[in-house]
């Protein structure tokens, strides 16, 4: 499978080269076909995720999307990467037609999900009225040329979906243009490519849970540029109640969307691209697939009774 696009071959003198280390609740990978600038290309991600986070994190009190919290409905000045962000969230929403929305912070909170990941125990049955239908993007208002944001009084943002998508692009693209090499960003299957691809493309391990051995994934399907994505509802789950539930909101609702698809993988222009159809695919459940006809996207979806379903020109497993 190849995204949109093409890439230069790669001098056959250069190697592969990764480093691998926890960070936001998941595994971030980098590779790089020049094993000289591997160490480079890991302080670049890394400072790309601790920019991200301090940015965008709703478990930091120091984060600025806090503080654009504690000032909802106030016009608030806010940097130029939480600005980014916000509007990449609100044209994946709005891409999306309102199935992944940035809204949904508060229902996030509710259903237990209000530290990082690792953190979250079993939380006790919700109320009958505990959760409904999430404000929806519409009311977020972005002002591009005073870069000035309001949302409305008592919402709270959740941009992890679309924000960690943004992140692989941007360390992606940042070192292939600094250290001039072919990289692969991968932050918790979120991943990202930039410069000069592999003659075959960058393998790319497809299952449920992207920390899996090589050995033990589903299917390996290549890239030669932009991105591409994984959204479970199997892996990031808890019990509420009796009930389990996991992180991928429906908007309509405020509740986690019916588990229909196990894993949906996309490929896009960019990892943003990828993400946003795979985590909408998740929320639409079983109208997925004739949504996403209108999505000019290989995509492979796994039903909760395990059968696969590929569109888009997504390769056949087995196929070369």
């Amino acid at each position: 499978m190849t995204g949109t696009g093409t890439a230069t071959s790669v001098p056959p003198e250069l190697t592969f080269s990764e480093r691998s280390f926890r960070a936001i609740g998941t595994t971030a990978t980098v590779v790089v076909l020049n094993s000289a600038k591997v160490e480079m290309a890991e302080s670049i991600l890394r400072s790309e995720i601790a920019a991200i986070d301090l940015a965008c994190s709703r478990f930091r009190p120091d984060a600025e999307i806090e503080r654009l919290h504690r000032r909802s409905g106030n016009v608030v000045d806010v940097s130029p990467l939480l600005f980014e962000a916000l509007d990449v969230a609100v044209s994946v929403a709005r891409r999306t037609g309102g199935a992944v929305d940035p809204t949904v912070g508060n229902a996030m909170s509710t259903l237990g999900y209000d530290c990082d990941f690792d953190q979250i125990g079993d939380r006790p049955l919700l109320p009958p009225d505990a959760l409904g239908p999430v404000v929806g993007f519409g009311h977020i208002h972005l002002d591009p040329r005073t870069r000035t944001v309001r949302i409305p009084r008592g919402v709270r943002l959740d941009l992890g979906s679309s924000a960690k998508a943004l992140l692989a692009d941007r360390a992606a693209a940042r070192i292939a243009g600094q250290l001039e090499t072919g990289v692969l960003v991968n932050v918790g299957g979120d991943v990202a490519v930039a410069g000069a691809a592999p003659p075959e493309g960058w393998p790319i391990g497809i299952a449920v849970d992207s920390s899996t051995p090589g050995s033990d994934v589903d299917q390996v399907v290549a890239i030669r540029d932009g991105g591409l994505a994984s959204s479970s509802t199997a892996v990031r789950t808890w019990m509420v109640g009796r009930e389990k539930v996991h992180h991928i909101i429906d908007p309509s609702t405020g509740y986690s969307s019916v588990p229909y698809w196990t894993l949906v993988s996309a490929a896009g222009a960019s990892c943003v691209d990828a993400n946003a159809v795979t985590t909408a695919a998740v929320v639409w459940g079983e109208q997925a697939l004739e949504r996403l006809l209108s999505f000019d996207q290989a995509v492979r979806l796994v039903r909760h009774d395990g059968r696969v379903f590929t569109l888009g020109g997504w390769p056949e497993a087995g196929a070369s």
